[in-house]
């Protein structure tokens, strides 16, 4: 066996199946959050924002962070956070200050207004979880099962990207 070519291991068509199957779930479940939120927003009144825009105020919550930080965190890509910063930050619900020690840099954190649509995606979110524990659509353990699971798959294409083997 050489070093540069290693020996591959016959992958089940079976397994390959659920996995895309998988993933089109996870883009789809996505999606479809998107559409939960942007329902919401509608159904109060919140039309200025997207949902996009939503989640991010939701994640940036209490901190002030920089475009960097939350790229680095993984939740969003390089020129969609930046716009739509820039975007909040025009439409008043969210401060921005030039750091002092990297001008370049610049930070951003909440203001009250918002604060009060991070309360509404959270306020969402909680109805959807005891929605679906009450219901019986997903209990805690099934809930830890999922969760572990993505982050194994997270980890593992991290790893794709950092180690390319």
């Amino acid at each position: 066996m050489s070093i540069h070519s290693p020996t591959r291991l016959p992958t089940d068509a079976g397994y390959i199946s659920n996995y895309l199957d998988a993933l089109a779930l996870v883009e789809r479940l996505h999606r479809l959050l998107l559409d939960v939120i942007k329902d919401e927003f509608e159904r109060v009144g919140v039309l200025e924002i997207n949902a996009v825009q939503a989640l991010l105020l939701f994640n940036i919550g209490d901190n002030e962070v920089t475009a960097g930080e939350l790229k680095s965190r993984g939740y969003y890509q390089g020129s969609n956070v930046s716009y739509n910063l820039k975007k909040l930050v025009e439409m008043g619900y969210m401060h921005h200050q030039r750091c002092e020690i990297d001008r370049r840099s610049v930070r951003v954190r909440l203001t009250p207004k918002g604060r009060n649509i991070r309360d509404l995606v959270a306020t969402l979110f909680e109805r959807h979880a005891e929605g679906l524990q009450s219901k019986g659509v997903l209990g805690i353990e099934g809930l830890l099962d999922i969760t572990q699971a993505l982050k194994r798959v997270e980890r593992y294409w991290t790893d794709q990207i950092r180690y390319i083997y």
